[in-house]
């Protein structure tokens, strides 16, 4: 089935679209109309009124985050868009920064605009250069337009746009702990409150937004806030989101769908089924983070409000897919090895929490395992979920909890059989 293109409308097979190119397909419209017939406010209430979540992963309403934020509050204010993009299984916005660069910047300044912050910056992750290669080159193009930088459309309003490169954490991937990685200082997560929309970078207030979530702000502004909403599938749905598909599927790569399509349009239609004709065992649904859903989820459409109604969550939409023949177990212990890594180790659940739950399912998979090891493993559940400083052991703990809600009779086998039953 072939769906709608926004964000990837101007897509080319191993092309970069940039001023030319982007300006032919209604490129800047956006920004000239915001400019032109729209104040700040009005730009935020259109967004609340699309519907927009955040693409990041948390997907919280995106009009209602803005709603929070200080605009008419005098001294500097910021801006900060997050492309650290470092969960494994998720790659969509390094696809979107290849492909067309100047969704982002226009985003941004419209974005800038409604928020009246005249510095935004781009925290990148440190293997992203080709991208950061393209957003410095669409800011120069942008600036030499006018449409970026000082009194911009001679509307008075002005806004710079700088590339920050990453020394690359996953941690940074945390909106606090990305403005203290800004700032030159270790990348640790703060407390909340202060919220970044009172206190953020350099202390000043300020927003974080995602690289997808921003690249939709100049289709809405043209489009229309019903129109936004009339391309996803579900009534709870609004708008479109890159799926980054990969894992045992025959066709691995990154598409523009509506919010709603379902995981088995998603698996047998784009990813071209399970590779070599094998059965679908399970699938991260929304990046490493995010509980699994299995065979029995196929019908279940992916949006924001339904995969919460089926135990877990969007996410990132970035879909890995397991094979019948995969052991969940393993899985579940490659992706909590690299999250005990990724930790910033600033509190308990997390520095120590992860290792353990790391060393507990290695006990299964080395058939060491008994029914103690079994109840260790729920009791670090319920320990680390709800308790950490940040998300990042909350988020490890999904599949986790994926693991339970799906497949603990593998974890049963482990220990009856005294071995990997799948090796």
């Amino acid at each position: 089935m072939k769906h709608p293109q926004l964000l990837f409308k101007n897509r080319i097979p191993g092309e970069t679209v940039f001023f030319d190119g982007y300006r032919k397909s209604g490129g800047y419209e956006g920004l000239e109309k915001t400019i032109k017939s729209m104040s700040p406010a009005e730009v935020t209430e259109l967004v609340k009124a699309s519907g927009l979540c955040g693409r990041g992963g948390a997907g919280f309403p995106t009009g209602t985050k803005w709603s929070f934020f200080p605009s008419d509050q005098p001294g500097p204010k910021y801006l900060v868009c997050n492309c650290d993009e470092m969960e494994p299984g998720t790659y969509k916005d390094g696809v979107l920064l290849r492909t067309d660069p100047h969704q982002l910047i226009e985003g941004m300044i419209i974005t800038a605009y409604a928020l009246q912050t005249p510095e935004a910056y781009v925290f990148i992750r440190y293997a992203y250069e080709d991208c950061a290669q393209n957003l410095e080159r669409a800011v120069a193009e942008a600036k030499e337009a006018g449409y970026l930088g000082k009194d911009i459309l001679g509307s008075g309003f002005s806004c710079e746009i700088h590339v920050h490169r990453s020394a690359g954490r996953y941690i940074c991937g945390e909106e606090t702990a990305l403005l203290s990685g800004l700032e030159g200082r270790r990348p640790n997560p703060r407390l909340k409150p202060p919220f970044p929309a009172v206190r953020g970078l350099f202390d000043r207030p300020t927003t974080v937004n995602n690289v997808e979530t921003l690249a939709n702000i100049q289709h809405i502004v043209t489009g229309g806030a019903d129109w936004f909403k009339s391309l996803a599938l579900t009534e709870e749905g609004a708008g479109t989101k890159l799926f980054g598909l990969s894992g045992h599927l025959e066709k691995t790569e990154c598409f523009e769908l509506p919010l709603g399509v379902t995981l088995d349009e998603i698996v047998n239609e784009h990813g071209g089924g399970v590779r070599g004709g094998k059965k679908f065992k399970a699938c991260l649904p929304g990046g490493a983070s995010t509980p699994y859903l299995a065979a029995n989820h196929l019908d279940v459409p992916l949006d924001f409000t339904a995969i919460t109604r089926a135990g877990s969550r969007l996410g990132t939409a970035g879909v890995t897919v397991f094979d019948e023949e995969t052991c969940m177990v393993a899985v579940t212990l490659n992706l909590i090895r690299f999250f005990a890594r990724e930790s910033c180790g600033w509190c308990t659940p997390c520095r120590d929490g992860l290792p353990y739950v790391a060393w507990l399912l290695e006990q299964f998979e080395q058939g060491e395992a008994t029914e103690e090891h079994l109840e260790n493993l729920r009791g670090q559940f319920r320990n680390i979920a709800g308790r950490s400083f940040c998300a990042l052991a909350e988020g490890a703990m999904g599949p986790v909890e994926g693991l339970f809600n799906c497949f603990e009779e593998e974890l049963v086998d482990h220990i009856k059989k005294g071995r990997c039953p799948f090796k």
